[in-house]
């Protein structure tokens, strides 16, 4: 299926998850923020299976001084 990660077209497989996707960025769910639909998602829901046309945007947290 397709759906949307940061703007580019991705096609993942069936059953495929925000962890299964940001394990294969390899992102650390700790380190970063994601909105599925353009909504904020809480961690506790990155388990559940995404659906073909979702929309991901992935924001990664960055230290600095």
């Amino acid at each position: 299926m397709t759906i949307t990660v940061n703007g580019q077209p991705r096609e993942v497989a069936d059953g495929t998850s925000v962890s299964t996707l940001l394990a294969g960025m390899k992102l650390t769910p700790e380190r970063v923020a994601v909105e599925l639909n353009r909504r904020l998602l809480k961690t506790e829901r990155y388990a559940e299976p995404l659906k073909a046309n979702d929309q991901i945007e992935v924001v990664t947290f960055v230290g600095g001084g």
